[in-house]
């Protein structure tokens, strides 16, 4: 057994009922059937999740918007938002989601165990959910009440969150628009939903410049994600030095995907983690959590998800071999992206 390597999950993510809905529990269902086939969930250590506390809910969620989701579960469920459907469970398990990412941090700071990195199998999803609203699937963000619980109970002054989600990741953005304390890193396709995340959206106020947005063109694939990546995230990371890296794990960037235009690979995903350990090796011995955000082909899912477990349990700690020759349209986006990062980092 891989003693650094873990994943968070438990089979009550499968009660958030939203019907005939591309956010369904098959997503899950799918994911664990493909782990399991391949030996992967034996080669590492399982999480089991706690729920979160209202108070840690309330790290970034509004008291009144709490009190909206939980009125709508209690009687039966319904719509948060057009996109996003609740049932009566649905309170209960998006507690459940928010504590398995917190669960994974517990472990990843806890010195007395070997657990340096952990994927958080969790549903629903979270990066869509502002301070006081859901939307696009998300109830609760639950990778902005990791980072904010990283700060409260642990004191951690520095984190990286790194969101590869096709969809632009607007509700963790709001989160910490003017916190230096994180720097949130985003790549998406653009213009795609909900519509943010242009390149001069780099945080105000103390948190200028600790927003980075890498819109990228419909068609985009492994090698121009990788370039993004090299060229943008690799040297603000490693001026940043971050002490800890949150991950929102998304795949629907996948070119199967049937929400978005991209055309990463499965094997991609495995690459970008691997640049994500080596980000995390060099500047805060490893220490990394992943929670589950989008994709919604079923094959495409598992598959990415494989790929990103084969990257944590070989756990190298080098970038992908080999120089990333990518189209023209992103070689340009990039060019203007780090026009604008200058200011504020040297790349």
């Amino acid at each position: 057994m891989n003693t650094a390597t873990g994943f968070v999950y438990h089979e009550d993510y499968l009660r958030h009922n939203t019907g005939y809905h591309p956010e369904s529990a098959e997503r899950l269902i799918s994911i664990m059937g493909k782990l399991e086939a391949r030996g992967i969930t034996k080669k590492m250590e399982r999480v089991l999740p706690v729920r979160a506390s209202q108070a840690q809910i309330e790290y970034v969620h509004t008291e009144a918007y709490v009190k909206k989701v939980d009125a709508i579960c209690a009687r039966g469920g319904g719509m948060l938002d057009p996109d996003t459907p609740l049932c009566n469970d649905t309170c209960d398990i998006a507690l459940l989601a928010a504590g398995g990412v917190i669960k994974a941090v517990d472990e990843v700071m806890d010195e007395s165990n070997t657990l340096k990195h952990i994927f958080a199998l969790v549903r629903p999803p979270g990066h869509h959910a502002t301070p006081n609203r859901g939307m696009g699937f998300c109830i609760y963000n639950n990778v902005a009440i990791a980072a904010e619980y990283l700060k409260h109970e642990y004191g951690v002054k520095r984190i990286l969150i790194v969101d590869w989600d096709v969809h632009h990741g607007n509700g963790t953005q709001d989160a910490f628009f003017e916190d230096h304390s994180v720097l949130y890193f985003s790549t998406h396709q653009y213009p795609h939903y909900p519509g943010t995340g242009w390149i001069e959206e780099v945080g105000k106020g103390k948190g200028e410049g600790f927003t980075v947005n890498v819109p990228l063109p419909a068609g985009t694939d492994d090698s121009g994600y990788l370039y993004a990546l090299n060229n943008i995230l690799v040297p603000i990371a490693t001026e940043f030095r971050p002490e800890f890296v949150l991950v929102s794990a998304g795949f629907d960037a996948h070119t199967a995907d049937p929400l978005a235009s991209m055309h990463v690979t499965s094997l991609g995903f495995g690459l970008f983690t691997d640049v994500i350990m080596t980000i995390a090796k060099k500047s805060c011995g490893g220490r990394v959590v992943l929670t589950l955000e989008g994709g919604y082909n079923l094959d495409a899912i598992a598959e990415s998800t494989l790929s990103v477990f084969n990257s944590l349990l070989a756990n190298t700690g080098e970038l992908p071999k080999g120089a990333v020759v990518t189209s023209g349209l992103v070689t340009k986006r990039i060019e203007e992206i780090k026009e604008v990062q200058r200011k504020y980092w040297n790349i």
